[in-house]
């Protein structure tokens, strides 16, 4: 093996992108494109060695990728008992709102994790200024990331932009983490705080410290200080927690949406937004066959769109008589 070729195997496996790797030998970049493909392709597979011992950091794309979760107020009501009690709309006290936020964008360093919350306007149940900045990201945003925010958070959202007179902001991919646990997996629990105890390393959910359980919105609503600064640690790693747990599960995301539609290069790129992609044997439809491609970075298998079957193997193709 000349000595460019075994370097470009080292800052490969390094992590360096192969189209650096290129600027830094002095190749054109399908020179050490080629090369690389060929060394790390394997009879049509791709060893275990070969994929990634850790998930992709970030997408190498243009899409904006945003991270969020929010913490909102209980309804406070009038109850006659603390079981099966159904509360009527002429019980209801005073209305939820918004009481805190945290969000970062995927890839961005974990010192820039956005926090705001409600503390000293509580009893105004004005949560406008929140708002305001939810709203910004989600008009920026081509992606969001939750956990569970599907069925809670966007709506909850949605729901207070309606009632302010919000429009609509741009639309958006949604990934659901929760989602995507109970199509692929079968965990014990698919509630963020056990998946990141048994998937992630460096981030897990907190438990809460001083305020347990329902005493910290209670607390919150009071305005105690010390509950917001555990509110802020609380959403904030949540957030943190959700991205390297997001890593984790991408792969196996059957319906994970396409970062390589937001980039304009025409070469073989995984949806994840890596150009370390080799081929990985074939997938076939009822009369197509494609050419499979497994990612170094985040281990995912996609396949191209061009059928390789001839016009002539098409026609002779028989399908089944569905009734």
């Amino acid at each position: 093996m000349s000595d460019w070729k075994q370097q470009a195997v080292e800052l490969a496996k390094s992590g360096l992108s192969w189209r650096k790797i290129a600027n830094q030998l002095g190749k054109s970049k399908s020179t050490v494109s080629d090369w690389l493909r060929a060394y790390f392709k394997q009879g049509n597979t791709v060893s275990d060695t070969q994929v990634s011992a850790t998930p992709l950091k970030a997408p190498v794309g243009a899409p904006r990728v945003l991270i969020f979760d929010i913490e909102t107020s209980p309804i406070i009501g009038a109850v006659w008992g603390l079981w099966q009690q159904n509360l009527s709309l002429d019980m209801i006290e005073s209305e939820w709102f918004i009481l805190s936020f945290a969000a970062k964008w995927l890839g961005d360093s974990e010192d820039k994790v956005m926090y705001d919350d409600m503390r000293g306007m509580v009893n105004t149940e004005d949560d406008r200024h929140l708002l305001d900045q939810l709203w910004k990201l989600l008009d920026e945003a081509d992606i969001v990331i939750t956990q569970n925010g599907k069925k809670f958070d966007v709506k909850k959202v949605n729901a207070r932009f309606v009632m302010n007179g919000y429009k609509p902001p741009k639309p958006y991919k949604h990934i659901d983490t929760l989602q995507i646990a109970k199509s692929q997996f079968g965990f014990t629990s698919n509630k963020l705080a056990w998946m990141t105890d048994k998937l992630c390393t460096k981030h897990k959910k907190l438990s809460h410290a001083k305020f347990s359980g329902f005493l910290l919105w209670k607390e919150m609503l009071a305005d105690n200080t010390e509950a917001w600064e555990e509110c802020r640690d609380y959403n904030t790693m949540d957030v943190l927690s959700l991205e390297e747990l997001y890593l984790k599960l991408a792969a196996w995301d059957n319906r994970h949406p396409n970062f390589n539609l937001y980039s304009d290069e025409p070469e073989h790129t995984c949806r994840c937004g890596s150009h370390k992609v080799v081929k990985d044997g074939f997938a076939y439809t009822g009369k197509s066959k494609f050419q499979q491609y497994r990612c170094l970075d985040c281990g995912a298998v996609t396949r191209d769109s061009i059928n390789q079957f001839s016009k002539e193997k098409r026609v002779s193709l028989q399908l089944n008589i569905i009734n």
